[in-house]
């Protein structure tokens, strides 16, 4: 009787990410950020489309918040500070 195994390889970065608990960036409303502006810091900082941006900040007019980014806790710091900076209310959950 034979039996086959087959070997698995992975990088670092898979790694990191099948033990590294993922965070999110969490947009939230508020009473001083026009609909522009907030579209346009996504589009501008995290690539969103324009129509996509849009539907997130109708979903943070109406819910109260919305995750915008999801990754490990440094990546996540990092946009975080840049939206922050943009005067736009932001946590990390």
């Amino acid at each position: 009787m034979t039996v086959e195994t087959q070997e698995e390889t992975y990088t670092l970065d898979e790694l990191l990410a099948s033990i590294t608990p993922n965070h999110r960036l969490i947009l939230w409303n508020d009473d001083t950020n026009t609909f522009e502006h907030v579209i346009n810091c996504l589009v501008k900082h995290l690539q969103y489309t324009e129509a996509e941006a849009e539907k997130i900040a109708w979903k943070v007019h109406t819910e109260g918040k919305c995750a915008v980014l999801e990754g490990s806790y440094t990546e996540v710091e990092v946009y975080r500070k840049i939206l922050k900076a943009e005067g736009l209310t932001v946590s990390i959950d």
